[in-house]
């Protein structure tokens, strides 16, 4: 059995989006195909936009400043959410790839997947307020990306080539 098959069936038995999105057939080889109204993607996007809120609010009050900011729970809140929020991702590429479609998004969600890990590094990372804020700011662009991809209407030409 594969690593990636393993992994899908371990996913699948603890969240319900995953397991339907995996139990749905593969669409016609020329259709172009929208995952934007599947359980775990329109989950994937609601909780990247209530993250990016979160982070953009930060953004704005300069909260990340305050001493003790990455000690706190609301932070820690927001990390044990986008750490989630990650493995979803993983699993939704893992998803997409055993359906064999839509090459491009997969390889996305793969790339946010890992992203968004190392965005919470660079945060945490940050010395400065400078550094601070646009530790923040990448990591609402990335979140804003993951809602992109998903709710991005799909191309005729969706395959195109890309490894995920």
């Amino acid at each position: 059995m594969s690593c990636g098959l393993a992994l899908s069936l371990a996913l699948m038995m603890t969240d319900p989006n995953v397991a339907e999105a995996a139990a749905l057939p593969p669409p016609a080889a020329d259709a172009p195909v929208s995952v934007a109204s599947e359980p775990l993607f329109v989950d994937i996007v609601g909780r990247s936009t209530a993250l990016k809120s979160v982070v953009d609010a930060w953004n704005a009050a300069r909260a990340a400043d305050a001493p003790g900011f990455f000690a706190g729970p609301e932070y820690a809140d927001f990390k044990t959410r986008a750490e989630a929020l990650s493995q979803t991702d993983m699993q939704a590429h893992l998803i997409l790839k055993e359906r064999g479609t839509d090459g491009d998004l997969k390889c996305i969600l793969r790339g946010i997947s890992e992203d968004i890990v190392h965005k919470i590094a660079a945060l945490e990372a940050a010395a400065s307020p400078e550094a601070r804020a646009v530790a923040l700011s990448e990591m609402s662009y990335l979140l804003n990306d993951n809602v992109e991809v998903i709710t991005s209407p799909p191309q005729h030409d969706a395959q195109s080539g890309l490894e995920g």
